[in-house]
């Protein structure tokens, strides 16, 4: 059943110089919705999410097990539950990542994202999407290519907006320079950005500022490595985030578990789980427009969007965050 107190506790940031507003935090799909998954599982946890105002879905072709199977699940979902909400729904969608067999099966090519968008929309059962990606950078198709196909997609009314995701910040400014004189504005950037990842911050952001897009983190949790779960685990193989792709720079993997070890005494001072308080950091003043969770659970669900109780952080917990993410233990 559909609370119709549903937008009353969720905040919403409106979407760089543009009329729309996003969810503080939004759901993706990526992970815990496809053929290999409990379709009723994955229905409450849609339903838990919109009944607590997030109105925004993040998909991508490849989602799900097998590939595309994600869409296919909340089309489902869409057709037996949502039919009546679509008009309060933003769902997103991307292409750019291995999808089929053959040369136009992945990255950038015209070819390639506009037969993905076609299949996508087929899948979700949709006429548009409401915000339709290029999933990475392609260097070996050219900018204007990969970007007139995202316009081309705006003008035949299959998306009403487009976006970037995982593009550095020069290839942004370029793509961003392309789209608009094409009349497409860029509406929004999806990069990774946690506590433990701050790549952004090197320019990204200040492209971003001037621009005038949006943002919406993926990854706020690290993949699970901000949370309580990797804290538990009996050993590091029992934390799906604790692998190669979380170490950065010269840490290893006991300097990184030591830092979120204290980041999670910052985050029990300030009363919250490890998981709000990197939440509720990555969406901070001067943060994303929204935090892209995923979930395996609707208390999982329930428990991140507590998170939006305390977005407020001190100078000195900004200072103690830093000193611990900044320094190797």
């Amino acid at each position: 059943m559909i609370s119709e107190n549903r937008y009353e506790k969720m905040i919403y940031r409106r979407c760089g110089h543009s009329g729309i507003v996003l969810p503080g935090i939004s759901l993706g799909l990526w992970k815990n919705f496809g053929e290999d998954q409990d379709y009723q599982k994955s229905k409450e946890m849609v339903l838990t999410a919109f009944n607590h105002g997030i109105n925004h879905f993040d998909l991508a072709n490849n989602y799900g097990t097998p590939p595309g199977s994600a869409e296919k699940a909340l089309g489902r979902i869409l057709k037996e539950e949502l039919a009546e909400y679509r008009d309060e729904l933003l769902i997103s969608t991307k292409a750019g990542y291995t999808m089929w067999p053959g040369p136009f099966g992945d990255f950038g090519s015209r070819k390639h994202l506009l037969s993905s968008l076609d299949q996508s929309l087929k899948r979700l059962g949709l006429d548009y999407v409401d915000i339709f990606y290029s999933h990475r950078r392609d260097t070996s198709t050219p900018l204007e290519e990969t970007m007139g196909a995202l316009a081309t997609a705006i003008h035949q009314g299959k998306a009403l907006y487009v976006g970037i995701s995982n593009y550095n910040a020069l290839d942004t400014k370029k793509a961003v320079t392309i789209l608009k004189n094409m009349g497409v504005p860029c509406l929004i950037h999806q990069p990774s950005y946690s506590l433990l990842n701050r790549w952004i911050e090197d320019g990204l952001i200040d492209v971003l500022k001037k621009e005038g897009m949006g943002s919406i983190a993926f990854s706020p949790l690290e993949q699970g490595l901000l949370t309580n779960k990797s804290l538990e685990a009996v050993n590091l193989e029992q934390t799906r985030a604790i692998n190669a792709k979380v170490l950065r720079g010269e840490e290893t993997l006991p300097e990184v578990l030591t830092k979120v070890e204290r980041l999670n005494e910052i985050a029990k001072r300030r009363g919250q789980t490890l998981a709000q308080m990197a939440i509720a950091w990555t969406i901070r003043e001067g943060g994303v427009t929204s935090a892209l969770i995923g979930a395996s659970s609707v208390a999982q669900i329930e428990e991140n969007v507590r998170a939006l109780d305390n977005l407020n952080f001190s100078d000195e917990e900004l200072l103690a965050i830093e000193h611990v993410v900044k320094s190797l233990i």
